[in-house]
């Protein structure tokens, strides 16, 4: 497992697919990608989809999503992103009571069991109390981390190249 913490977007392509059955059918995909602002998540979508999708396609939506730090998986079979609520409690100092914080974070796991084996592997060296006050499966099917380097001819290039 490794964790990385970043400005995430979530975005959605459009665009006419092969299905199984052969027939051409419009879809709409859900992809996360790392970027500053939402010009550059519609840049750096673009560029990934035109590696994978022949043809035309449209970002339909571009939001910031709600977690700012994903857990990822070392597992090739870990194909699926779940949504994690995790509250975090503390004690107010003033008036001694129980505060509880929510904290969203991805999980990439094979499972609902897989994402919360590893939602625990990670938070095994938090110092602070917490619960897993949900899990949900989401409907993201990749997710493009920052590269240090760019894109040249649909390429990825490292930085000198």
């Amino acid at each position: 497992m490794r964790t990385k913490s970043s400005n995430w977007f979530q975005t959605k392509i459009r665009y006419e697919k092969v299905m199984e059955d052969g027939l051409m059918k419009k879809v709409t995909e859900l992809y996360v990608v790392d970027a500053l602002s939402h010009t550059e998540a519609e840049k750096r979508i673009t560029e990934e989809m035109s590696s994978y999708i022949s043809g035309d396609f449209d970002v339909k939506g571009i939001v910031p999503a709600s977690y700012r730090e994903i857990f990822f998986s070392d597992d090739l079979n870990a194909d699926r992103f779940f949504k994690a609520k995790l509250q975090f409690i503390t004690i107010d100092e003033n008036t001694a009571k129980e505060k509880k914080t929510n904290v969203y974070y991805l999980v990439q796991a094979t499972d609902i069991h897989d994402a919360i084996k590893n939602i625990d592997e990670v938070m095994r060296g938090t110092l602070g109390d917490f619960t897993i006050a949900s899990v949900a499966e989401t409907q993201i099917l990749d997710v493009y981390e920052y590269k240090n380097g760019e894109v040249v001819d649909g390429k990825m290039k490292a930085a000198g190249e």
